[in-house]
């Protein structure tokens, strides 16, 4: 499932002692595989997580990356924004396959869920449908998703996470970015349509 990639290291080194890379070799899936290494090293429990991104999942990431980079025209920031978006997403998948939430907590892991449907549902509804993308939307939606992260993390996850966390939404609720994402005749169309694809999969499969 994973592909192997030249550049494949010590997860340590990629985050803190990132080397010039192209975007053809930033690969979503080899920093997720390096981010569960790392941290499921790092616990006291015996059992050993099986934990990945899938492929479809990976691809998404991937045009997330591109369009970050397209748009801000910094490398190095949207590199950043996509390895915090997985660091998040290996930890907290490790908590749930601990059974580290609380019933309570379960039910906001339940309401970040459904509202995170809701906006891919509604990310590809933008797209499929002419003319009806609204702006202020999106911002919104993933405004909500973050609050309900952090309450649902609070307990259970460093400030320093609780930074990602911020830094990741934010990023992606840019509203001029969502604007040029979603511009009929922009540059960043193609990665749209391939993001609504992997999406559209995730759905269909019940994994979103």
């Amino acid at each position: 499932m994973w592909s192997h990639r030249p550049w494949r290291r010590n997860f340590r080194q990629v985050i803190l002692h990132p080397e010039p890379q192209t975007m053809e070799t930033f690969s979503s899936k080899d920093l997720a595989l390096q981010a569960q290494k790392k941290i499921l090293s790092r616990m006291a429990s015996k059992s050993m997580v099986n934990m990945f991104i899938d492929e479809t999942s990976s691809e998404i990431l991937d045009e997330l990356y591109r369009v970050s980079k397209e748009y801000t025209k910094n490398k190095t920031e949207s590199q950043k924004v996509i390895k915090n978006l997985i660091k998040i997403a290996v930890k907290i998948g490790v908590l749930f396959r601990h059974n580290r939430f609380s019933p309570e907590e379960l039910v906001l892991a339940e309401d970040f869920k459904n509202k995170l449907h809701n906006g891919a549902m509604t990310a590809i509804s933008f797209y499929e449908v002419e003319f009806t993308f609204e702006k202020d939307v999106l911002p919104d939606i993933l405004m909500e998703c973050k609050k309900l992260l952090l309450r649902l993390v609070e307990k259970h996850l460093t400030p320093k996470s609780h930074g990602r966390i911020q830094h990741v939404f934010n990023h992606f609720a840019d509203s001029e970015m969502l604007n040029q994402l979603y511009d009929p005749k922009g540059s960043l169309r193609p990665h749209l349509q391939k993001m609504c694809h992997g999406l559209n999969k995730l759905i269909d499969e019940g994994k979103l």
